[in-house]
């Protein structure tokens, strides 16, 4: 017979309230605050507007391509990883959405911009952030 261990809040495991949790062969071991996704967004991008997000207060267009992010609750600085994806309903519009190198990455917010598979500013009808690293 299977058993089910429910558990509203899980406190004292380590500091900061943080959770080691054992990796597969007991011989790593994986932060599990480190290792969550603080911030994702799936933005449609032709029409303008969030589907879903979390942890972000809105999206600007700033122009063919050009899109910000704002993060609700800041990340402690710059310094985070982005992982960024673009895709579309039809094929011949193959390209990427990157990091916005103009403008660096801050704490409150991530400018990116999105290009069609010739070089121009295009865009994207899916376009998809996510960021993974210390919240302030």
């Amino acid at each position: 017979m299977a058993s089910q261990l429910k558990v509203d809040t899980l406190t004292g495991v380590t500091t900061a309230g943080s959770i080691v949790v054992t990796g597969e062969g007991n011989s790593t071991t994986t932060n599990l605050q480190q290792g969550l996704s603080k911030v994702w967004a799936n933005l449609n991008g032709s029409s303008f507007g969030l589907r879903d997000n979390f942890n972000v207060t809105s999206a600007t267009d700033n122009g063919t391509g050009d899109y910000t992010f704002t993060i609700a609750t800041d990340m402690a600085s710059g310094d985070y990883s982005l992982a960024t994806n673009a895709g579309d309903n039809e094929v011949a519009i193959l390209g990427c959405v990157f990091l916005d190198s103009a403008s660096a990455p801050a704490a409150g917010s991530v400018r990116i911009r999105g290009t069609a598979s010739n070089g121009s500013a295009t865009d994207h009808t899916y376009v998809m952030i996510q960021i993974t690293g210390d919240l302030a």
